[in-house]
């Protein structure tokens, strides 16, 4: 089977099955609302109004790892991955167009969460988004949705190398919401590589550290690529 009709039977997985039609949904409605609850909290030196108006990534990269690692997980169960790899003998080519079915819906349903959260948390905001530029709100749009999906394919690459989406979460759920806080207050510049901190400085209005918005971005693609190859290599190397 050829690249094209892989991909769409994977497309097909990906739109039929509720539990990733509820991740891609979960990702909107954690970004916006908890942006827009960010947005009532303007008080304090430190105050961003671009990344207040993105601060429900913290929560919406949550859902997007989440259906990234249900994508993959799901093929563990139950001869699932046989079935496939019987119908798309080359594994890299179905793992390939597995990642495309996972990173593309992410990436759409990314923009589209950053361009609303963009618009709520300007009206939330109200008077406190008028330093706030429409083209550094733009960036950041375009950044939430990347950042997203990126997200997502890192996920999927580390559910394919330990073939255990309980064991992907329980690393990455605890890594993002603590852990990465942690190191990035004791380590000093080295959490600035760190792929959330990394990808998310592109939704900052000031920065400190030593990556911009762009190269923060390709640090995060670095990441996810490193973990897709990893777990190519373990599905060539392990049986179905």
């Amino acid at each position: 089977m050829s690249f094209a009709p892989a991909l769409r039977s994977e497309w097909i997985k990906t739109r039929t099955l509720r539990s990733l039609v509820g991740g891609l949904c979960a990702i909107v409605v954690a970004t916006v609302v908890f942006s827009a609850l960010a947005g009532l909290d303007t008080e304090g030196d430190d105050f961003d109004p671009l990344f207040s108006a993105f601060f429900g990534v913290s929560f919406g990269q949550i859902a997007a790892i989440a259906f990234g690692t249900t994508a993959v997980s799901g093929e563990f169960h139950g001869g699932a991955l046989r079935l496939s790899l019987a119908a798309v003998p080359r594994r890299g080519r179905w793992f390939a167009a597995k990642a495309t079915a996972i990173g593309l819906p992410v990436l759409a349903v990314g923009l589209v969460t950053g361009f609303v959260s963009l618009l709520v948390g300007r009206a939330v905001l109200g008077t406190k988004a008028d330093g706030l530029g429409w083209a550094e709100g733009v960036r950041g749009a375009v950044a939430c949705g990347v950042y997203l999906a990126l997200m997502a394919l890192f996920a999927a690459g580390l559910t394919a190398l330990l073939r255990s989406g309980v064991a992907t979460l329980s690393i990455l759920v605890p890594f993002l919401l603590i852990v990465s806080f942690v190191v990035g207050d004791m380590s000093g510049n080295v959490a600035d590589f760190l792929p959330d901190r990394a990808g998310q400085v592109a939704l900052h209005q000031t920065w400190d550290g030593s990556l911009g918005p762009w190269t923060g971005l390709a640090v995060t693609t670095l990441w996810a690529a490193a973990a897709l190859l990893a777990g190519a290599w373990r599905l060539r190397r392990r049986d179905a």
